[in-house]
């Protein structure tokens, strides 16, 4: 048996996960490694995560998770920051106090990086003190898997980190990254990403795009990238085309040809890469041979879904970009697909739903992109048209406004001042630009057998000094004629 730790919980030995993590207490670990590692611990959007990172910075952070499996999370806080817990205020420590306790037991729920399902799962009933801790064992001992964990002494976890604020919550947050701490070693990710040509680039990087930062805790902690690796200048000036899956022909064609006109304004195409709209705005801006980025839930390495596999390699070859907040090897989720979506509104400058259901992930784009005040565009379809009814949601609630060709697209995401929508007019008419009064008496004339300056005057309902100097005006304008007193219009 091992003796309880620092706050009540039971500590580890030489061989605890401590151990088998030692790679993240390496004093040649930097803020990029660290990233690598966070992009594997937790999931995408995690805002206990991102506030933690932001509040001690990635390597101390890390170090606290790897410290919180062996002697808990109230130990492990002193040991990094050289503090009592609570002992910094909120000012310093604003960032994770910020963040609502709730969002602890939400990102709990995500599915883990590697194959292998966790033996723990965390109860969403406070009274029943969830923060489990990673059991230590010797090395050599099945429960050597760090993953194994014992529910009897969750109590006195979370007893231990109760104490202080928010220390419950990330007590129970460390719980889940330590089951993926094997898992989570950067230089092997990192090494297979070198082998497919990729960088990993992390804030503070020439490449990084800074509208990312706009997401605050949920921002990425580093992007893994296939391609053109300055994304920064790439999405620059870049709009998302998103859409559904279950796509019409019409939705397609318009997505194609919104995609290629905004290659023709120099704009990059953003979009997540899936069937259906996505992938006709990737084809759209390729056929133009413009640049595409493609955002994705899984690993680079996986084309997902495999049918566009084509369109993921032209994207590279084309000067573009395949990018995910995971680490290669990672899978796809319905929860990383719907937290892709944040990714995507915060990257371009503005995001255009062409088609979407009632509830959909384009829909949810548009909601990411709407929070972050980006401009939000939607394509009108048939009213009749499932396809097109989130589309018309978002401009009924005025959350979007309406786009219908490339022009409007760039005004909607373009420079202020140099992508202005070009002023539409219609055909020119025989009375463009006169007078009302000089139009009533336009629109009396008979067009064969001509009348008096009389009936003109009676049938425009004006005086006859108002007609005859009407008529002198059309006369001059070689709209109307005059057969000695008698006034019709002028034939074409």
């Amino acid at each position: 048996m091992t003796a309880p730790g620092r706050d009540g919980v039971v500590g580890g030995t030489a061989a605890s996960p401590v151990g088998l993590a030692g790679w993240s207490m390496g004093s040649g670990l930097d803020d990029r490694a660290a990233r690598a590692a966070w992009s594997g611990l937790a999931e995408p959007g995690d805002l206990v995560a991102g506030a933690l990172v932001a509040t001690l910075g990635a390597v101390d952070a890390l170090r606290l998770v790897v410290l919180a499996t062996d002697v808990g999370v109230r130990a492990a806080w002193a040991e990094v920051t050289g503090e009592a817990p609570g002992g910094r205020d909120r000012e310093q420590d604003g960032a994770l106090w910020a963040v609502p306790e709730h969002v602890d037991a939400r990102a709990s729920t995500a599915r883990p990086t590697t194959a292998r399902p966790s033996t723990a799962r965390p109860s969403t009933d406070p009274q029943r003190a969830d923060a489990l801790r990673v059991e230590a064992a010797p090395a050599d001992s099945p429960r050597d898997d760090p993953r194994r964990v014992d529910p009897s002494r969750a109590h006195r976890a979370e007893q231990g980190a109760a104490s202080w604020p928010g220390g419950v919550r990330l007590a129970r947050a460390a719980e889940r990254w330590g089951l993926r701490l094997r898992d989570a070693e950067p230089s092997r990710r990192l090494a297979a990403l070198a082998t497919l040509g990729g960088s990993f680039v992390v804030p503070g990087d020439p490449g990084w795009p800074v509208g990312l930062d706009d997401l605050g805790a949920a921002a990425p902690f580093g992007l893994w990238v296939r391609g053109e690796a300055d994304l920064g200048a790439l999405l620059a000036r870049s709009v998302a085309i998103v859409g559904s899956r279950a796509s019409t022909t019409y939705g397609e064609r318009v997505a194609v040809d919104l995609a290629a006109g905004a290659v023709d304004a120099r704009a990059c195409v953003v979009s997540g890469g899936a069937y259906g709209i996505d992938a006709a705005a990737h084809r759209g801006a390729l056929s133009r041979g413009g640049r595409t980025v493609v955002l994705l839930a899984g690993g680079v390495d996986r084309a997902y879904p495999a049918g566009n596999a084509r369109i993921f390699e032209a994207a590279v070859g084309g000067g573009g970009a395949l990018v995910a907040e995971v680490p290669p090897g990672s899978v796809p989720t319905k929860g990383r697909f719907l937290q892709r979506n944040r990714v995507i509104a915060a990257a371009a400058r503005a995001t255009v739903v062409v088609e979407a259901a009632w509830r959909s992930g384009a829909m949810s784009t548009a909601h990411h992109a709407a929070r972050l005040l980006r401009p939000v565009g939607a394509v009108p379809g048939p009213v009749t048209s499932v396809a097109s009814a989130g589309c018309h949601r978002l401009l009924r609630e005025g959350s979007a406004v309406c786009v219908t060709d490339a022009a409007e697209l760039m005004d909607l995401a373009g420079l202020v001042g140099s992508d202005l929508v070009p002023e539409r007019v219609g055909p020119p008419r025989l009375a463009d630009g006169l007078d009302p009064g000089v139009v009533r008496v336009l629109d009396a004339l008979p067009r064969r057998m001509g009348v008096p300056v009389e009936d003109v005057a009676a049938r425009a309902g004006v005086t006859l000094g108002e007609a005859r100097a009407a008529l002198g005006l059309l006369e001059f304008d070689g709209l109307a004629v005059r057969d000695g007193d008698r006034w019709r219009v002028r034939p074409n």
